[in-house]
């Protein structure tokens, strides 16, 4: 089993899904991505889940975000979950979900955690920059279903952090206040920052977000 860290690359894989087969690295192409797991189909937290990403996918594709999920049972299985989870969450679902019978992708992404269950994936996340690396991971107990308004919100985070030298302080959301990252000089702040900055501290500088006009 392998143990991933932020920062590095995703492991690739090929697999079956409700959409097709997909080679994972090929289907990201140069989009950010979204793996999430779930224990098992039919599971009432996952459930609720899926149907709230199929709502939400206009969001992640606003923020050229592919969303793919994952769970140990086989596609008949998956093809009877969509359907009820179309019926009770009132929505379409309209992303991949990933066939991993023999776990070996859970294998793969260290889901599987004998504390939790020696058999059943817990549920994690993890999110993928255009480069293939790493970005986020968050695992969730089995009693606490996932808030994907907080992954948008990292998401918004990760981008604008990725192509500007700011940070995002405590509670950011889009369009509030960044922070400078220390490595940038006040020297450097009005070529790289022109709305302004505030200087709270030396080591505490907050400017308005960068790629909002």
């Amino acid at each position: 089993m392998s143990t991933i860290r932020l920062g590095d690359e995703a492991p690739n894989f090929t697999a079956q899904t409700t959409a097709g087969e997909i080679n994972f690295h090929n289907w990201l192409g140069d989009d950010w991505g979204i793996l999430f797991s779930h224990p098992a189909d039919y599971t009432p937290v996952c459930t609720t889940e899926l149907g709230t990403v199929a709502k939400y996918k206009t969001e992640f594709d606003k923020r050229n975000v592919k969303v793919v999920a994952l769970s140990v049972d086989g596609l008949e299985s998956h093809n009877g979950w969509i359907k009820d989870i179309n019926e009770t969450q009132n929505t379409t679902v309209n992303f991949p979900i990933i066939a991993d019978e023999n776990s070996e992708i859970a294998m793969l992404y260290d889901m599987i955690h004998p504390n939790a269950d020696s058999k059943l994936t817990v549920r994690s996340v993890f999110v993928i920059g255009p480069d293939k690396k790493v970005k986020l991971m968050l695992t969730y107990p089995a009693s606490t279903g996932r808030n994907f308004n907080e992954l948008l919100r990292v998401i918004d985070s990760l981008q604008l952090t990725a192509y500007h030298k700011v940070a995002t302080p405590a509670n950011w959301n889009n369009g509030d206040p960044c922070v400078i990252v220390p490595d940038v000089s006040n020297d450097e702040i009005p070529k790289l920052f022109p709305k302004g900055h505030t200087e709270i501290k030396p080591y505490l500088r907050l400017t308005p977000q960068p790629n909002l006009n």
